[in-house]
């Protein structure tokens, strides 16, 4: 029975090293804090007060209730996509958005809006933007937006609307 719990703990030992270097192998080299040295360029700085600027088309669009304002913020080809409440895709090309800020909602510029992540890798980026009590409903939206001819636009919107609060 010893023999039985020396092999047991042996090969549990065995085990956690193996995963450990597995796990050590898969993951990427984390980079330590600035160690010491001072960045002589800003990354990504300008690229993200860039994708703030065509965001804050989109949430002012949507408080005044007027596509116009939010126009230029998304690509002619971009697209909107959410769940409907039968559980079924439901959205298309970002005319669709338009239509619907210009003929269902209201203005609403009491509205409290928030940019609450960006991410950008290169001409890349993701966002999301969480909004309470546009023209009476909440929302999350999730844009993807891509640097085009040195300008950043929005070219895939979806979104989850909650309950107002």
């Amino acid at each position: 029975m010893k023999t039985t719990f020396i092999k047991t703990l042996i090969f549990a030992a065995i085990a956690v090293g193996m995963f450990t270097t597995a796990q050590a192998a898969d993951s990427p080299t984390r980079p330590i804090a600035n160690q010491g040295k001072t960045m002589s360029n800003p990354t990504y700085v300008h690229d993200y007060q860039a994708i703030s600027e065509v965001l804050n088309k989109y949430i002012e669009g949507c408080k005044q209730a007027k596509s116009s304002i939010m126009k230029s913020a998304f690509h002619p080809q971009a697209t909107m996509y959410s769940v409907g409440p039968d559980g079924k895709l439901t959205g298309g090309a970002i005319p669709i958005l338009f239509e619907g800020i210009d003929k269902g909602f209201r203005p609403s510029p009491d509205a409290t809006a928030a940019i609450t992540r960006i991410e950008i890798v290169g001409t890349a980026a993701s966002a999301r933007i969480d909004a309470n009590d546009m023209s009476g409903i909440s929302f999350t939206d999730f844009f993807h937006l891509l640097k085009v001819d040195g300008q950043w636009t929005v070219v895939n919107k979806i979104f989850q609307t909650h309950v107002a609060p």
